[in-house]
């Protein structure tokens, strides 16, 4: 994701605020209080808008870099969107494989790429990416909203039509799970659950592409319209009749992360444009910036993909580091546990740890280094 505008100070704290909200959701210090933690199956609770949040911001940032395509020949333009795409998705497999070697009775060997998660959040990412830019550039708009459109509801049909008779919208039963163990296999799926079941699987991410669209036409909207009081309602109007519609389908359709339900994709493409809108308001239009708290998350928002992929990995590294029998990440843990015991102390752990990725945001954005893939 490229950098954004100075001129637009909301769209890198909005996108610093996912960063950071991610790492603390993600990194948890033992049980957490329930806003962070995922919904089970159905339902939506503030866990769940984080990785779509992430999405739409990738969707902001093509706003500023797409317009760059448009005096770049035909060619050029396939072979920046396929790298981009390709980068991104070998990044997140190899995050998956890390640390790519493992110790039995004092042996080393390479882990078996056979066992190693094809799909994951970065290459859910970069498949979005790529799909959107493609539409996005070879489509006129309205041909954009109507394969969107497309998208949602063709998702819809297809898991109604194609998943177990009565049991369509179920971990096991649904078309998308049957879909991942055909081309992924077993070996190569998320077992978090206990069983082979991709959340970022082939077929969900479909509607997913929907999400980035979406931030790219809102980024786009802004920077025509500019920060004024008629983009902030626009803005804010959109994202409530999008939580509206939401809500209606999820009657039939129920809000599900893990199957990415096109009323999930209204729900959290819904708050992004309603907090979107309160960051220009606050931060463009009334300056509620006098601590500069927006500073901290634009730290973040300025090199988003290397601090998520180090929140993903340093823990694992500083496990290798062992004192007194426990690695450095257990000795953490329960240090914030024998402070304050239960969620408390594992909220504690999981902001401290936001805060040393955080750290490490600070230093590059000292030294001007913004890492963009």
């Amino acid at each position: 994701m490229a950098e954004t505008s100075p001129r637009f100070l909301s769209l890198d704290v909005f996108r610093g605020m996912t960063i950071c909200f991610m790492i603390i959701v993600n990194n948890p210090g033992g049980e957490s209080f329930w806003p962070l933690n995922h919904a089970k199956w159905d339902g939506f609770t503030p866990t769940d808008l984080v990785f779509p949040s992430f999405l739409f911001a990738v969707g902001n940032a093509m706003s500023f870099t797409m317009k760059k395509y448009q005096q770049m020949g035909n060619g050029a333009v396939l072979s920046k969107i396929f790298k981009r795409t390709f980068l991104i998705f070998i990044i997140g497999y190899l995050m998956y494989w890390f640390p790519f070697f493992r110790v039995d009775q004092g042996h080393w060997s390479l882990s078996p790429i056979s066992h190693t998660r094809i799909v994951g959040v970065l290459q859910r990412i970069a498949l979005c990416y790529c799909f959107a830019s493609l539409m996005i550039h070879y489509l006129s708009t309205r041909t954009v909203y109507i394969l969107s459109a497309f998208l949602l509801l063709g998702y819809w049909v297809a898991l109604l039509v194609f998943g177990d008779q009565g049991a369509q919208l179920t971990m096991t039963g649904n078309a998308g799970f049957y879909l991942d163990k055909w081309i992924l296999g077993d070996a190569h799926m998320y077992h978090g659950e206990g069983l082979a079941f991709e959340p970022e699987g082939l077929l969900s991410t479909l509607p997913a592409i929907v999400n980035v669209i979406i931030g790219y036409y809102a980024g786009k909207f802004i920077q025509e319209k500019g920060k004024g009081f008629e983009t902030v309602s626009k803005l804010l109007l959109t994202g409530c009749l999008f939580i509206f519609i939401a809500i209606c389908w999820d009657a039939v359709f129920p809000m599900n992360k893990k199957l990415w339900t096109s009323s999930f994709v209204f729900i959290t493409t819904g708050i992004d444009l309603v907090i979107i809108s309160f960051l220009l308001y606050a931060l463009e239009i009334k300056s509620w910036n006098k601590v500069n708290w927006a500073g901290f998350f634009t730290v973040v928002g300025k090199n988003p993909l290397p601090i998520y992929i180090l929140s993903e990995i340093l823990l694992i590294i500083l496990g290798w580091i062992v004192l007194g029998g426990k690695g450095l990440p257990a000795l953490w843990t329960s240090g914030f546990q024998a402070l304050v015991p239960g969620k408390v102390g594992s909220l504690l752990f999981a902001i401290s740890f936001m805060l040393v990725c955080w750290l490490v945001g600070y230093v590059l954005d000292k030294k001007k280094i913004y890492i963009r893939v």
